[in-house]
């Protein structure tokens, strides 16, 4: 598939609001009535409940060799309706992408869902990553560029400064960083440095962008695209 065809199919995903991205984990599967299987099913009913109030959630199901961890963040302008929503639908959607994995991640435009039979939390996870860009072109792009990372790097030193490890800005540029509250501040201050690192190779010279990890992620537009809470 061509990044212009991936990148086409997944603006299309943020307008249908439905899955942007999903990545199933081949490193272990269980059976049928294997005993990671409930526990797993107990854990996605709990993210459903813990994560709304917050706009976060995380926890484990079960003892080893069979414990699940997870999960559950939505984008920090999100309501809580919004949010159990989206968790939701996420935890289903992904238990039929990823049936007998015992570890995968979903992303949708509101939330991210992410379980594992191993550990995770307070961790940094940025190898399963994807990009998303704009597909029109700025007139001025190595001025638009070196705007664009300033606006991104200051949100980064907000979002680790703060509590929600999130920050936002509505100026002539908008923009959004994101941090999973379970890493320590200073693991987020790493985690969005180092995506936004990456913004040449997702986004140069557009309009509009997102690079997204499964512990952080970032949105820069050229219009407005956060809700009002």
């Amino acid at each position: 598939m061509s990044s212009s065809t991936l990148s086409l199919l997944l603006t299309l995903a943020f307008f249908l609001q439905t899955a942007l991205f999903h990545f199933c984990s081949d490193s272990e599967n269980f059976s049928a009535y294997d005993p990671y299987e409930p526990n797993l099913h107990k854990l996605t009913a709990f993210l459903s409940i813990q994560a709304p109030p917050s706009g976060f959630g995380m926890g484990s199901i079960g003892q080893e060799p069979n414990q699940a961890y997870g999960l559950a963040l939505c984008r920090g302008d999100v309501s809580s309706q919004d949010c159990e929503t989206c968790v939701v639908e996420a935890g289903t959607e992904i238990r039929k992408r990823c049936p007998y994995n015992k570890g995968a991640t979903i992303w949708y435009d509101n939330c991210l869902f992410k379980y594992s039979n191993q550990d995770f939390f307070g961790r940094i996870d940025n190898g399963n990553m994807f990009f998303m860009w704009n597909l029109n072109n700025v007139s001025e792009p190595q001025t638009f560029n070196h705007k664009t990372k300033q606006l991104l790097t200051e949100l980064a030193n907000e979002a680790y400064a703060n509590p929600k490890l999130y920050a936002t800005e509505e100026t002539e540029l908008y923009g959004l960083t994101q941090c999973t509250k379970d890493l320590s501040a200073s693991d987020c201050n790493k985690c969005l440095d180092d995506i936004i690192n990456e913004l040449s190779s997702c986004c140069d010279g557009k309009q509009g962008g997102r690079v997204v990890g499964g512990s952080c992620n970032f949105r820069y537009e050229i219009y407005p695209f956060l809700n009002s809470l």
